[in-house]
């Protein structure tokens, strides 16, 4: 809901510790290497020879877990794929780090391990640490096994060389299903969510079972018809995520003034 989001960035830090999203470091941001799964995009309104007429916009930017994903159809190896649940999976001991599929992606939402930031390599020591390319220190610490222990054990540790991106928290959606399994019931609202919705601290984001018509994000989606709508829809790539568009009320204090007394225009 981008009307309640003022891009606090609690949902990347969220995601990041959740799903063991590296670190890469100063250097590795200076040759655009950043690395998240959720980015906090910024729009501008107003006229741009009036600054104090500029309005900002945020918008989070995640995969849209596209049922017609055009990262899914350049895939030499089938690394990424989609699921029956409507999730675009990404399997990275199949990946051979093409990137086609970042190429293909009209979000660009989908990052590359250029270096082995996280220490998961089988090979030891396999980190630049001198000349163009070297990682910062911070990046080092993690071969350190007491660093390491900040991992998250229910998530893969990316090597280099592989294609990730955000994967709706599957481990949630698994553990959730489990439970609910265990108890011999269906799934309900409460049983799993995503780490960026949980952190979020005006519940701007919202992610649960579309296919229940009973459920949170069928009722505000049913609510707010006429300002839901999806990134790039044009492109007929067919997203899961949607958005409620920003609304805000345009009248300034003298125009407002002006419409209740029509008659000060005169002069």
């Amino acid at each position: 809901d981008l009307n309640a989001c003022y891009g606090c960035g609690a949902c990347v830090v969220a995601c990041s510790a959740e799903n063991n999203v590296p670190v890469v470091g100063k250097n590795e941001v200076l040759r655009f290497h950043d690395m998240h799964w959720l980015r906090i995009d910024r729009y501008f309104s107003g006229n741009p020879s009036d600054p104090a007429s500029i309005q900002t916009i945020f918008q989070p930017m995640l995969c849209q877990h596209c049922d017609n994903a055009p990262c899914e159809n350049v895939c030499p190896v089938a690394a990424t794929s989609h699921s029956a649940e409507g999730i675009n999976q990404m399997v990275y001991n199949r990946c051979i780090g093409t990137r086609y599929c970042a190429n293909n992606c009209p979000y660009k939402v989908r990052r590359f391990n250029w270096a082995d930031y996280t220490g998961a390599d089988s090979f030891k020591n396999n980190q630049q640490i001198s000349g163009v390319g070297a990682l910062n220190d911070a990046v080092l610490m993690m071969n350190d096994e007491l660093t390491r222990m900040v991992l998250n054990p229910d998530v893969t540790v990316r090597s280099r060389g592989v294609m990730e991106k955000c994967s709706f928290c599957v481990q949630r959606q698994q553990e959730g299903k489990l439970k609910a399994k265990k108890e011999n019931r269906p799934l309900a609202d409460s049983d799993s969510s995503v780490a960026c919705a949980q952190a979020c601290p005006a519940d701007a984001i919202i992610f649960r079972n579309v296919n229940n018509k009973s459920s949170m994000i069928s009722k505000v989606r049913a609510d707010n018809k006429n300002r839901l709508y999806y990134a790039l829809e044009q492109i007929h790539t067919l997203p899961n995520v949607n958005y409620l568009a920003k609304v805000r009320n345009s009248d300034t204090a003298g125009d407002i003034e002006r419409k209740a007394h029509p008659a000060t225009d005169s002069h």
